[in-house]
């Protein structure tokens, strides 16, 4: 293994944390979060967003050790990938900034609150006007998310 493989590998251990599922109960809407645990090059994840019973949105994303840095890749329904660079040090609080894409989202910030909670925030630009979306997720209280439950 090369060196930046292995620096690559602690990098991603000390994202850890993330691996498992997220939800977030937002009356009869449903965000949620699966990322798996890191290998010495990735995480893989999913969301989906569960509203009255049905799937309304969902995206792949990994995260990504390369030779000049760490990606997180967003495929929204299941469009091209975009990349997001990350611009902090691997650990509790993340930053990914799109490194010049023409699209409209410019941030997607990670932060560990606890041992059962973890905030979401996507940052952009629709038009010329900011905006920003809080996604504060919760471990699910079962194995098994809810968000997808067939009443």
């Amino acid at each position: 293994m090369t060196a930046w493989m292995l620096l690559a590998a602690a990098s991603l251990q000390a994202l850890a944390w993330m691996a498992g599922g997220w939800e977030l109960r937002e009356g009869n809407s449903c965000p949620e979060e699966y990322w798996t645990q890191p290998t010495a090059d990735t995480l893989i994840g999913m969301s989906r967003t569960v509203k009255d019973g049905r799937t309304r949105s969902f995206e792949f994303m990994r995260i990504e050790a390369r030779a000049d840095g760490i990606y997180y890749v967003a495929q929204p329904s299941g469009r091209p990938p975009v990349d997001f660079k990350l611009s902090t040090e691997p650990g509790a609080e993340l930053a990914f900034v799109n490194p010049g894409h023409a699209d409209h989202l410019k941030r997607i910030l990670y932060r560990r609150d606890g041992e059962n909670g973890m905030s979401a925030r996507i940052e952009g630009e629709n038009n010329g006007k900011a905006f920003a979306v809080d996604f504060p997720y919760r471990r699910p209280s079962s194995a098994a998310s809810r968000c997808g439950e067939v009443k």
